[in-house]
């Protein structure tokens, strides 16, 4: 193989995985725009955290994808990659029950609740 050839290859396959940077950037401010949107309705808090979620791993995506180039890597480098957000959504979904449990600690005197009189307390 001589040099022209090898050089000649090595551009054509170089020019398969071009991308679109101003396409990602617009596609980025788009999805950035939006979550701006869902965070100014008023949705419920749920909703609302759910669709940003969504919104900013949709975004994380894109820049793990054309930013950091892992759409034209092997399959190898995208376990690698998608392991952090298993981890994340294990640790999430096991501690999640214990969190709803704990959530009645912060509502002091809710509606149907027992109020609690802080001048009855003895002194110490």
């Amino acid at each position: 193989m001589t040099t022209e050839t090898a050089t000649h290859s090595s551009a054509v396959a170089h020019e398969d995985h071009q991308t679109n940077y101003i396409a990602i950037f617009i596609y980025l401010t788009v999805l950035t725009g939006a979550e701006l949107l869902v965070y100014a309705m008023n949705l419920p808090t749920v909703i609302k955290i759910g669709l940003l979620v969504a919104l900013a791993l949709a975004k994380a995506t894109m820049v793990a994808m054309y930013f950091m180039h892992l759409a034209m890597e092997r399959r190898g480098l995208w376990i690698i990659a998608a392991t952090p957000l298993v981890l994340v959504a294990f640790c999430y979904l096991m501690l999640r029950p214990d969190l709803s449990k704990r959530a009645w600690a912060h509502k002091r005197n809710a509606p149907g609740s027992v109020p609690v009189d802080v001048s009855a307390a003895p002194n110490s």
